[in-house]
């Protein structure tokens, strides 16, 4: 254990349901970690989509979750629960979490930890666990990206989308963004995308139909849903799959179900938050042996676009919400 461990800290309350302003500072006590779980002094958090749904009240949190909200955080180990011989105080990690991570300490399950990546910094690699977690098991797990076939991810500059461009052509597949501004798309290919689609602009449809001559795309990686999903059936190839982690414009379309039918697709979906510590377990664990040593090999990059002071969360809500952002937005205590 590190000595000077406070009894109490700041974390970010939601007041109530409701705007940016409703993120406020409050004590709290510092946790104490329970058997397998690490107490982490927090460098910083990164700040997601489903924050600012929790805000407004309009996620469904799964059973166990804390009222404060961030599902990820980087940081310096300063005490360990009971079994737990992975980690030790002084070890740097980053971890994923099913909340609480808008705080100075915050306790998680220590196998839901990764090391920092070496040439990395404490404070970048609290981006990195929700948005890896989310593009492993739905690219490679579920939709099963090989290497050779034509990846289209929506979305290109979030945190997701810039993770699933790198990935996706660090495993060997050709890859195509959307984005909503020219410069975003200039982002897009910077990272890695063979393609950059601004869709205010180009229909992506054509511009996916056009790059593999008419035969479509083998998977879609989407947050978007709503008008999307009947074009999105339409540019898979067969045997193409989709795969939805949000769905921004709604979930309820009219659409054409025999597509999917006569083109054997798969069509599917998940969440992380609500998944058991052995399922994130897993998920770490993959990404630990598989992804983790493309740092070493010099074949990620980190995409931090801004960082806020922790009692500044409101700010970084209200950027997030604008989607100006290019990449991850950091909370710092």
């Amino acid at each position: 254990m590190l000595a000077n461990i406070p009894a109490t800290q700041t974390v970010i309350e939601i007041k109530a349901p409701g705007g940016p302003e409703m993120l406020v500072p409050a004590t709290r006590p510092v946790p104490e970690p329970k058997a397998g779980e690490v107490l982490i002094r927090i460098a910083a958090s990164g700040v997601n989509r489903a924050d600012c749904l929790q805000r407004m009240g309009r996620y469904p949190m799964p059973p166990g979750a804390p009222d404060i909200p961030g599902l990820e955080c980087s940081g310096t180990v300063v005490k360990t629960g009971d079994g737990v011989t992975a980690w030790r105080a002084g070890d740097q990690v980053c971890a994923l979490m099913i909340g609480d991570g808008y705080s100075e300490y915050a306790a998680a399950p220590a196998v839901q930890c990764l090391p920092v990546p070496g040439g990395v910094s404490v404070v970048d690699a609290g981006g990195l666990p929700e948005t890896f977690a989310t593009v492993w098991t739905n690219v490679f797990e579920r939709m099963r990206l090989q290497p050779g076939e034509v990846f289209l991810v929506q979305g290109g500059t979030s945190g997701i989308g810039i993770t699933a461009i790198q990935l996706a052509k660090a495993f060997g597949a050709k890859v195509l963004a959307t984005a909503g501004t020219d410069e975003k798309c200039r982002a897009c290919l910077d990272y890695g995308a063979d393609v950059a689609i601004n869709y205010r602009t180009q229909d992506f449809v054509k511009v996916g139909k056009e790059f593999t001559d008419s035969r479509g795309v083998d998977a879609i990686l989407d947050m978007v849903g709503g008008n999307y999903i009947p074009a999105q059936l339409d540019l898979l190839a067969r045997e193409g799959r989709l795969c939805f982690v949000a769905l921004m414009q709604g979930g309820r379309v009219e659409a054409d179900f025999g597509v999917i039918q006569r083109k054997h697709l798969t069509v599917t979906g998940s969440t992380l938050r609500s998944r058991t510590v052995e399922q994130k377990a897993a998920i770490i664990a993959a990404l630990k042996e598989k992804v983790w040593p493309l740092w070493a090999a010099g074949r990620l990059r980190v995409f931090t676009y801004k960082q806020f002071p922790l009692a500044e969360a409101g700010e970084a809500h209200r950027l997030m919400e604008s989607s100006r952002h290019i990449g991850k937005i950091l909370l710092v205590p």
